[in-house]
């Protein structure tokens, strides 16, 4: 008898530690969907407010890493909030900014309070003809496709996002579609970091990829069958019958810094 308790405490303790993981990837998804719908209609705040207040929080958005509660703020608040929607907190009238967020894939560190998340997000974003003469973007349509891969951490038993970053690497107008993309019709990209530019990034990321860049962006995660990673020769992408010696390097998920 004395055996069988044992082994059903052990299968009790098992199941629960199962039970425990699901729901905790149950709410880092719910916790980056949500993230999508605030960012739709431009709730800069809210975003804001799903980051951690941990001192090693960040996010990176093309080619720069916003450090801190601050640095978010920064980046949501004081560029996004004031280049869409004049500085107000929610959409203004006749501007879509769209971003389905999918195919995600969780992971719960041994300790249960840390997790890294990929998921893939697609926007459709634009100006109505109605506000071209009033909105600063004018008339516009485009496409943007991108991949997080995110780290996640649980403040007081609540999961926060931790570091963000996202890899936005393709783009199109509308109209004329991917394929006619040009590198110049980019946003422009920080070259200066804050305070020098008073809403810039803390830090200038060293690597970036813009379209036609088709770089792999590296996974968190192994292999679910071999059990490896996969081979940084192979995340890189060069010209069509080109050595891959060629091409640029593989991108890392590790913290780089760009020497200025």
């Amino acid at each position: 008898m004395g055996s069988e308790v044992a082994e059903l405490k052990k299968l009790v303790e098992s199941l629960s530690k199962e039970v425990t993981r699901l729901a905790d990837e149950g709410d880092i998804k719910k916790l980056h969907f949500k993230y999508g719908y605030y960012l739709d209609k431009c709730l800069y705040q809210e975003v804001v407010d799903l980051y951690a207040d941990n001192a090693d929080t960040f996010v990176e958005f093309i080619g720069g890493r916003y450090r801190g509660k601050e640095g978010v703020r920064r980046l949501y608040i004081g560029r996004f909030a004031g280049h869409f929607v004049k500085g107000r907190n929610g959409p203004v009238h006749g501007f879509l900014l769209d971003h389905a967020q999918m195919q995600d894939i969780i992971d719960i560190t041994p300790d249960g309070n840390h997790a890294k998340g990929r998921f893939r997000a697609l926007m459709s974003a634009g100006t109505h003809k109605s506000i071209q003469d009033t909105h600063p973007r004018g008339f516009v349509q485009w496409w943007e496709g991108g991949v997080y891969e995110n780290e996640y951490i649980k403040e007081n038993g609540v999961w926060k996002i931790w570091k963000l970053k996202y890899f936005p690497f393709w783009h199109a107008d509308f109209s004329r579609g991917w394929s006619n993309k040009e590198i110049g019709e980019f946003i422009p990209l920080d070259t200066n970091v804050y305070p020098e530019s008073p809403l810039g990034p803390d830090e200038i990321v060293e690597q970036l990829m813009l379209w036609p860049d088709t770089r792999v962006v590296p996974f968190h995660y192994p292999h679910p069958v071999t059990g490896k990673m996969v081979k940084d020769d192979d995340l890189r992408a060069p010209e069509f019958g080109k050595d891959v010696s060629t091409a640029l390097p593989a991108l890392t998920l590790e913290e780089t810094v760009k020497k200025l």
